[in-house]
């Protein structure tokens, strides 16, 4: 089902005339009001130990509930990718953010609640001010620090997690190249 199927009603009139306009937004037959469905932006952080080690996180909440996972989330209104990627480290870990440089970016869908919501990820390689006290907090049940070797993809369970490990253990290998 496409996510649009839920909205019922026009968010600016109340109208229950809120009809398909394309693929990716209902228009209103009584006030004209257009919605766009739009992907949500969302933060994914790697961030390396001293020891050049990977913090990993367990997802302590669904989707992929117990599976491995980095730290991140979604970026709130008016807040930067760098400001977003920052509190959502200090709140699932304790760490202290103090740089946040930009990769790339990955389309996701992310069940929550029953409504499937696409995310555009935006992944930052982050540095910490003391990687030393490291909590884990929030949604995250668990988080440790893990040797890049000993990383596989398999075990994260978000499609764009999965996929940006990959591309960052290939990144990092062509880097120390």
């Amino acid at each position: 089902m496409h996510p649009l199927e839920l909205f019922k009603y026009c968010p600016k009139c109340g109208s229950h005339r809120f009809e398909i306009h394309n693929e990716k937004s209902k228009k209103c037959a009584d006030c004209g009001f257009t919605y766009y469905f739009n992907s949500s932006a969302a933060t994914v952080a790697f961030i390396l130990n001293h020891r050049n080690e990977l913090l990993v996180c367990r997802r302590g909440k669904e989707p992929a509930k117990g599976t491995l996972d980095l730290s991140g989330g979604f970026i709130d209104m008016y807040e930067t990718g760098e400001e977003g990627v920052a509190r959502e480290v200090k709140e699932e870990t304790g760490l202290t953010v103090t740089e946040a440089k930009y990769l790339f970016s990955l389309p996701n869908t992310y069940l929550y609640s029953g409504f499937l919501v696409h995310t555009l990820d935006q992944f930052f390689l982050c540095t910490v001010a003391d990687d030393s006290h490291l909590k884990a907090m929030d949604d995250v049940a668990d988080s440790f620090w893990m040797p890049l070797d000993r990383i596989n993809p398999d075990e994260f369970g978000l499609d764009s997690v999965r996929k940006g490990i990959t591309l960052f253990l290939d990144l990092y290998k062509h880097h120390k190249a």
